[in-house]
């Protein structure tokens, strides 16, 4: 509105200079004008000031969202064989005091003590759920799954609550409020969180739910997807599928060919790969190139292997058999120099050296974490 206001003063004024002539012939006009700018000039300020204001809020944010990512842990394990957890600077924090250990997840850890019982942990290394259990899982949704001293499963809270009766033959993580589920006779299921059977186990096979929709298995060893509500939505003709990812999964057709399909099962990239990896960051890799979601290849590799893009980065793997890394134009951004290595998560990456000990690196390669532990994972 002032742009237009400038353009209409500016062509104004030429034209009065081309009759030689100044004259304000419209005073009411002129007022309007002027009102009408200092109108704009004010909404101008409320623009600054909230512009300011959010963008307070988001560095706010964005600080909370660091204080927040701030105190992750690593899980290692030392030269005796136990298991404990350091932070970013390679601080011990929780001594390797653990015959076993995973990852933090949702505040908790699980180890398992010198009687082969697991337990959970918090990050300041206390014990908040008994090493009681024969085996446990991360937790997940608020739930982890616990195996009894029966060989029965069944899922803990956090405050060690058994709230799914162990009597299952096998469980599978909580994903979008459901849990796969395997009964006494080998046919799969699903449960809602009360431990309620949603989806009655009668599937040869299943796999967790992953944006709406779940992997299913049926009676003629043929792949397809069900809803939550048990219901058939892709039906029962691949010889093998995954989960949903970026909107996409994997399928293989009879002749042993992947492609993909959308949400409605229809096919939308050909199967025409021997090797497929699942979408992550837009792309996915088949063989030696990457394709995107239209089926084009967008990115052609020479390495001996590939990995999928994590956080802009993916592994590779050179003739030397060393790992790196590249980003999305080909370009090697940390030099294939490493005799393992991970994806990016949080912005770093575990690698092992020509030692066999593993550290940390961030994304320009720089070691953060010195290769000195016998195994080391980042938290999710």
């Amino acid at each position: 509105m002032l742009v237009l206001g400038i353009f209409e003063k500016n062509s104004y004024i030429c034209e009065l200079k081309n009759r030689k002539t100044y004259i304000i012939t419209n005073l009411k006009d002129t007022i309007m004008k002027i009102k009408l700018f200092l109108c704009t000039m004010g909404l101008l300020m409320m623009a600054s000031i909230l512009t300011f204001c959010k963008t307070d809020i988001k560095e706010r944010e964005t600080v909370n969202e660091a204080n927040d990512d701030g105190d992750f842990l690593f899980c290692v394990k030392d030269d005796n064989g136990k298991y404990g957890f350091i932070d970013k600077s390679g601080q011990v924090v929780i001594p390797c005091n653990w015959k076993g250990a995973g990852n933090f997840s949702e505040g908790l850890a699980c180890v398992e003590n010198d009687n082969d019982k697991w337990g959970f942990i918090d990050k300041s290394g206390q014990v908040v759920i008994s090493c009681d259990w024969k085996k446990v899982g991360a937790f997940f949704e608020g739930l982890a799954c616990v195996h009894d001293a029966n060989d029965k499963y069944g899922f803990i809270d956090k405050s060690g609550q058994v709230v799914v009766e162990c009597k299952w033959k096998d469980v599978w993580n909580f994903s979008e409020g459901l849990a796969c589920v395997q009964d006494a006779n080998d046919k799969y299921g699903f449960i809602d969180k009360s431990g309620q059977v949603v989806i009655p186990c009668k599937w040869k096979n299943a796999r967790s739910f992953s944006e709406g929709l779940g992997c299913v298995q049926d009676t003629n060893d043929k792949y397809g997807f069900i809803d939550k509500s048990g219901q058939v939505v892709i039906p029962c003709k691949w010889k093998n599928a995954q989960s949903f990812s970026e909107g996409l999964a994997r399928v293989q057709d009879t002749n042993d060919y992947y492609g993909f399909i959308d949400k409605s099962g229809q096919l939308v990239i050909p199967c025409e790969w021997k090797e497929v990896e699942y979408f992550s960051e837009g792309l996915a890799r088949v063989s030696d190139f990457f394709i995107d979601k239209t089926g084009e290849l967008v990115i052609w590799t020479h390495w001996k292997n590939v990995g999928a893009f994590s956080e802009g980065l993916a592994r590779v793997v050179d003739d030397n058999w060393k790992f790196g890394f590249i980003d999305k134009s080909r370009q090697v951004v940390i030099p294939c120099k490493w005799e393992d290595a991970g994806p990016f998560s949080k912005g770093l990456a575990v690698v092992q050296d020509d030692n066999g000990k593993y550290g940390v690196i961030d994304k320009t390669g720089q070691v953060i974490i010195p290769c000195k532990w016998n195994s080391i994972s980042i938290e999710e």
